[in-house]
């Protein structure tokens, strides 16, 4: 199935766009080349900048204790699995205590190196860390596979603690709601949902149905408009049933 996500607050969508962007770089830090190092670097930019949140950090905290106490209402419940809810509130103490031991502004400590906010500024300008632009840069491509993802991977960690306390969030998000298949009559599909607390919806396809979902929502109404991808004109409005899943998603 292709899934594809529409969050429904900007809460939401700052958690999706961070998912991404660590997914991003923890592929390319694992990569070899000078290359790949180089997007890992530009994606760590990107997080700084999406992070840079002032509330960020406590929105995590806040969502993760709300899921604690949610938790222990379960305690010596027959119906559950003590050993599995032990490690689930496990889990979001550790995540909470290492956001909460997070000091100062997010990502202050990449702010204070001039050299790498040097590159930061140059990569802004298309092509503007070629090797005449920032020779100090050059040589640090240079430098042994190894050094170079020590180096990223020590910029990267005072942030782990923000992907932890997401990842938790985003998985406990995604597994509350139930999927229900739909049909698209005409390739549109409209639901009133009267002020519903949803965060995000869910959306899933098989990878043989040829079409893309285009959503729209609020917490009052829902459309999805199905249209046949062309990469060369305009994107063309289906015109039969489109079967789908989708799941209403809400923490």
């Amino acid at each position: 199935m292709i899934t594809y996500e529409y969050p429904f607050n900007e809460r939401i969508r700052t958690l999706l766009r961070l998912e991404d962007l660590f997914d991003k770089v923890a592929y390319f830090v694992q990569q070899d080349g000078t290359r790949e190092h180089h997007v890992a670097l530009l994606t760590l930019f990107e997080i700084l900048e999406v992070a840079s949140r002032a509330d960020l950090k406590m929105d995590l905290i806040q969502e993760l204790e709300r899921q604690r106490q949610s938790l222990l209402v379960f305690r010596n419940n027959p119906d559950i699995s003590e050993e599995a809810l032990s490690g689930a509130l496990y889990e979001i103490e550790q995540s909470s205590a290492a956001l909460l031991a997070m000091t100062g502004k997010m990502g202050q400590y990449l702010r204070e190196n001039e050299w790498l906010m040097g590159i930061r500024s140059r990569a802004a300008i298309p092509g503007g860390v070629c090797e005449f632009d920032v020779p100090s840069y050059h040589y640090w491509q240079h430098q042994s596979v190894e050094a170079r993802r020590a180096a990223l991977n020590t910029w990267l960690k005072p942030f782990m603690p923000l992907r932890g306390g997401l990842d938790i969030v985003l998985r406990l998000l995604r597994a509350s709601g139930r999927p229900e298949k739909q049909i698209a009559a005409g390739g549109a599909f409209q639901l009133m949902l009267g002020g519903s607390g949803a965060q995000m919806v869910r959306v899933s396809l098989k990878p043989q149905v040829d079409f893309v979902p285009e959503i729209s929502a609020n917490k009052y109404a829902l459309n999805i408009r199905f249209t046949c991808p062309d990469y060369d004109h305009r994107p063309r409005h289906a015109d039969t049933d489109v079967e789908f899943s989708m799941v209403f998603c809400n923490l």
